[in-house]
């Protein structure tokens, strides 16, 4: 008799383009455990992401805006939502598994630092060996959730948070194959996450008094479109077709829509992601988390992981600690350290 799992197993075969994952032809888990009655292998990896603290600790950092007092400014959370949305979409009409792209992109940023890319430059500056946040969300999938068991996910899943990042360019598709996701699901992370930290980005800066429509290059929004949404949809219906032109061998966008997506992109650097307004914060912060990295190896008994400490040495177990908080636990941790406290004597 199969299981319910067997029989979404046999389901993906009948739906899925060829090219797409299957969970029944998974690489496997770090650690073999026995499989779900009901889930199949991506399902339950979605569902662990979602369920882990480090998840739940993004809607505390932030995204481009530090500390923002508005309620409907993007967090890193926020962020996270927004890629998976994109990203499904575009599983979903290329019949591509949608739970393994789901997953991928709801794990991509788990060790991002507190206050952003700011925070991220900090920790890559102290840490001997440098830092990049998204081989911090394999080492949290891996080691540091669970109690230091980690999540066990698929290799598919763990493939695809790991090489998610797009580099200097900032293209999403176009690289060598050893850079890239090795399914398809992974490489569409690169994608939506470009689509949409540039359009929530425009409209955050937008609402902050940053930027304003008209701000915007005229001819990427031309062809793009003059709102987020119609913007969103240009590009994952560029997506959608060159990659199925391309007979699915990978993600694929065309020359102009691409050119004018990172366009954009190079636009924001120099309007919003270098404003002095946008980034003045950011020096507070930096400091801020260079205080907290000397002042805890002082007192590791008190705030570091002796495991990782005894394994690894003081700077990983810092590492860990430091890249982990939120941006909140960052401040009142600081005061906690730094600022004296008032007192009287009766």
């Amino acid at each position: 008799m199969t299981t319910l799992r067997q029989q979404l197993e046999a389901r993906e075969r009948d739906i899925l383009a060829p090219q797409a994952a299957k969970s029944a032809d998974s690489k496997g888990r770090l650690r073999q455990e026995k499989e779900d009655d009901v889930r199949p292998a991506f399902q339950r990896d979605r569902d662990r992401i979602i369920h882990c603290k480090a998840f739940r600790r993004l809607k505390h950092k932030t995204q481009v805006f530090f500390a923002p007092t508005g309620d409907h400014y993007r967090t890193r959370l926020t962020h996270t939502l927004e890629v998976s949305q994109i990203a499904r979409t575009i599983a979903k009409v290329l019949r591509l598994h949608e739970e393994l792209t789901e997953a991928i992109a709801l794990g991509h940023d788990l060790g991002h630092t507190p206050f952003g890319h700011a925070g991220e430059r900090v920790i890559d500056q102290l840490m001997p060996g440098g830092f990049n946040h998204y081989e911090q969300s394999l080492r949290i999938v891996d080691l540091l959730e669970n109690d230091g068991k980690g999540l066990n996910l698929t290799w598919e899943v763990r493939d695809g948070i790991a090489k998610h990042s797009k580099g200097k360019s900032g293209a999403p598709v176009g690289m060598a194959p050893s850079l890239r996701a090795s399914t398809i699901e992974g490489q569409i992370m690169r994608v939506a996450d470009l689509i949409a930290y540039v359009n929530h980005d425009i409209d955050d800066a937008t609402r902050a008094g940053i930027l304003s429509a008209e701000d915007l290059p005229r001819d990427h929004v031309a062809l793009l479109g003059r709102t987020a949404s119609a913007r969103i949809g240009t590009l994952v219906r560029d997506v959608v077709t060159e990659t199925l032109a391309g007979g699915l061998a990978d993600i694929r966008m065309s020359d102009r829509v691409l050119a004018a997506i990172l366009g954009l992109r190079a636009f924001l650097f120099e309007a919003v992601y270098e404003n002095p307004t946008a980034t003045a914060e950011f020096r507070k912060a930096s400091g801020i988390l260079s205080g907290l990295w000397e002042k805890v190896r002082e007192r590791p008994d008190e705030f570091l992981d002796r495991r990782t400490i005894e394994a690894e040495g003081l700077d990983a177990a810092t590492r860990d600690f430091i890249a982990g908080m939120t941006d909140r636990y960052a401040v009142a941790l600081y005061e906690d350290l730094f600022i004296p406290k008032p007192w009287a004597i009766d």
